[in-house]
């Protein structure tokens, strides 16, 4: 397979300077910020942003993930109220709502997720609210508080194929994140999404598998991008895919019965989050 690396569009500097100064207002952070996404410009021209709640500092290491480790401060009861003024000022329609891990509150954060979406119902009835949540040790009490939040549409991320997950996830487990799906899909009324990196060293057999298993764990909307190295302390990149490669891969799982599939090197957990609804 011939060596190609994705190439990054230039973002609007007027569209990322406006919101940016509406972020710092209200004190939010967003994951387009903090990880200089290369789609900000496509998602805010669409009324589109993710804002990650609940500190920036998370108490797992995972190996892909340039979010530092630590423990974090307790939830900031202003915070939903924040994000509600926030999206009312940027004119979104679409808010993706995600955070770190929290292993060390009790509930593992889920009501700070319920807090924050009903707030946003509240605030701005017409705008259409989707959590990308971590697996909350898959606890059934906090599974069960965020599938009944109001929320319209549940996510959880695999991230990458058994073998590979004891390595690049070693706090997480590919089982549990499968149960956390299974969990959403089976009580969860809208739908259920899940991503993939590719690039860590899978197998082209292992993702088919891994997207299978998806499936059948119910999970019907899947979003597939290239892993790009944030620092040296992380895992290496051992292959980038031709945008021809993700196309192929995009067909199998639609094969395999997904209404919804994004796949492209620089796509990422809330890529076109709001079409793909």
């Amino acid at each position: 397979m011939k060596t190609w690396k994705p190439k990054v569009k230039a973002p609007d500097p007027a569209l990322i300077l406006h919101c940016t100064q509406i972020l710092r207002k209200y004190g939010i952070t967003t994951v387009c910020e903090e990880s200089a996404c290369p789609n900000r410009t496509e998602c805010y021209s669409a009324d589109t942003a993710t804002f990650m709640i609940l500190g920036d500092t998370c108490t797992r290491a995972c190996r892909f993930c340039n979010v530092k480790t630590g423990r974090g401060m307790p939830p900031d009861v202003t915070e939903a109220e924040r994000i509600a003024n926030a999206a009312e000022a940027l004119g979104l329609t679409y808010v993706v709502i995600t955070s770190v891990d929290r292993d060390d509150l009790p509930d593992y954060g889920a009501g700070h997720f319920v807090q924050v979406v009903r707030t946003l119902k509240e605030r701005l009835p017409h705008v259409k609210v989707e959590l990308l949540t971590p697996d909350f040790r898959a606890d059934t009490r906090s599974l069960e508080t965020v599938v009944s939040c109001g929320a319209d549409k549940l996510a959880h991320n695999e991230e990458t194929v058994r073998r590979l997950s004891p390595h690049i996830r070693p706090q997480s487990d590919y089982e549990r994140s499968l149960k956390v799906l299974r969990y959403y899909a089976k009580y969860f009324e809208g739908k259920v999404k899940s991503s993939l990196m590719v690039g860590l060293g899978e197998r082209e057999e292992e993702l088919i598998e891994t997207i299978q298993d998806l499936y059948e764990a119910g999970v019907r909307e899947l979003t597939l991008g290239q892993y790009l190295q944030p620092t040296q302390r992380h895992a290496p990149v051992l292959r980038y895919y031709v945008p021809e490669w993700f196309e192929r891969i995009r067909q199998k799982a639609l094969a395999i019965g997904f209404d919804a599939v994004a796949s492209g090197a620089l796509v990422r957990s809330s890529y076109h989050a709001a079409k793909l609804s």
